[in-house]
């Protein structure tokens, strides 16, 4: 019984993490390309 009680506490947040994880890499690849679009459009432009 306690093999399958440590097994429940511990597998349900892993699940989540790893839900987590999978979800926000999409989201941090936007953010990512978002900055280096931001970085090139600074950088073309004369700040004087």
């Amino acid at each position: 019984m306690d093999f399958f009680s440590q097994l429940a506490n511990y597998s349900f947040p892993m699940a989540v993490a790893a839900f987590l994880l999978v979800r926000i890499e999409g989201k941090l690849d936007e953010l990512n390309k978002s900055l280096t679009e931001l970085t090139r459009v600074i950088a073309g432009k004369d700040l004087s």
